[in-house]
């Protein structure tokens, strides 16, 4: 079986749809930790522990944050599981003919958004700064979702579902801290709905 061909649109919009931007934070950090997190973000990539050893280091970012970023890095495939999970309870027909997520490589695409977005909340938790996201890179991204009717509902859904499997894998007194930088991404997901472009 072949796979579906992108349109040269879709190609586009996926190279634009960057939705991690560290151009706010030059007032936090040096230009060599900005770059640390550009690499990973330009990689897709998590932060390795000498990404965090060194942001330790050399940041005024409280411990607290790294420690997070790194707990969330290395139980990623469960977060996403039961996200992806808790999203099918609720729309059981998602992945069924005539579904949102139909067929199977469209939501595997969808569930690696799901591993996409834990990603860039890491970057934001590590860091300790909410202002993660690129408005050029969110603009793209919703046009792509659009292009591809991807269920916004269902997207937005699993990205409350990584919150609650995320925050119940934290230390309980770091969960109300850290779920702002959850928040910040979903509340951003919502607006596609309404803003229209």
């Amino acid at each position: 079986m072949t796979k579906p061909q992108m349109s040269e649109k879709v190609k586009e919009l996926i190279q634009k749809a960057r939705i991690v931007s560290f151009a706010t934070w030059q007032d936090t950090y040096t230009t060599e930790i900005i770059q640390r997190f550009q690499r990973a973000d330009d990689e897709s990539r998590y932060l390795t522990d000498e990404d965090l050893q060194h942001l330790a280091a050399l940041s005024p970012a409280p411990s607290e944050g790294i420690a997070g970023a790194r707990i969330l890095r290395d139980r990623v495939k469960e977060i996403v599981d039961e996200a992806r999970a808790g999203v099918l309870d609720s729309f059981p027909t998602l992945i069924e003919p005539g579904g949102g997520l139909y067929p199977p490589a469209r939501a595997a695409a969808c569930w690696r958004d799901f591993w996409q977005f834990l990603r860039c909340i890491t970057y934001g938790i590590a860091g300790q700064r909410t202002d993660y996201t690129s408005v050029t890179g969110l603009h793209y991204m919703q046009l792509l979702y659009q292009e591809l009717e991807v269920p916004l509902e269902a997207m937005v859904m699993g990205l409350e579902k990584i919150q609650a499997a995320s925050l119940k894998r934290i230390d309980p007194e770091s969960q109300e801290s850290l779920a702002p930088y959850f928040e910040h991404l979903t509340e951003q997901l919502k607006q596609f709905s309404v803003k229209g472009y």
